[in-house]
């Protein structure tokens, strides 16, 4: 598995992924319009992940893609700081695998990966959240090292798990 960010060849593998993630509720590509060309995303994004033109409550962050023999299967995103909002279901710490792609291993690694992100900015515990019902990704976090603290109710939502992560855990080597 390879850990990058996106290029202009990646196109029809990112759109396929945002398409079918978008079906679980997961924004895979962030800031996504359709209708604007390939490029001149790439490019708005990246100006956006530094905070420039950012809206109104949103962070910088480091987008990671993990790609497997030119396949883009899964991405991270690393939040630079907490907001109130992200404090109470967001988190540091996103990540997303596509549906073909899952149970090998590849959650663990991009969250791992987010991890060593979020030491390098100079975070101690990461908070990850994901869905109460989520088994697979509560599995993942746990498996990294993640400490529950508590599973908050969301308006209009799924009541999220909210665990705490060690950053330093994930220079050691994988476990």
């Amino acid at each position: 598995m390879e850990l990058r960010a996106l290029r202009i060849d990646d196109e029809a593998e990112a759109r396929a992924a945002h398409a079918e993630l978008a079906t679980e509720g997961f924004a895979f590509l962030p800031f996504y319009d359709p209708n604007e060309p390939w490029a001149a995303y790439l490019e708005r994004v990246e100006r956006l992940r530094y905070g420039a033109g950012l809206p109104p409550g949103y962070v910088p962050w480091t987008d990671l893609y993990a790609a497997v023999d030119g396949v883009v299967v899964g991405r991270v995103s690393v939040r630079h700081r907490l907001t109130e909002a992200l404090l109470q279901v967001g988190g540091h710490i996103g990540y997303g695998v596509r549906p073909a792609y899952r149970r090998r291993g590849y959650a663990t690694e991009l969250l791992r990966a987010g991890l060593g992100v979020a030491h390098g900015l100079g975070i101690d515990q990461a908070l990850v959240t994901c869905d109460d019902e989520n088994v697979g990704s509560a599995a993942v976090i746990e498996r990294c090292g993640g400490v529950l603290e508590d599973v908050r109710s969301v308006p209009g939502g799924s009541p999220k798990r909210r665990y705490w992560v060690p950053t330093r855990e994930a220079l050691s080597p994988a476990r």
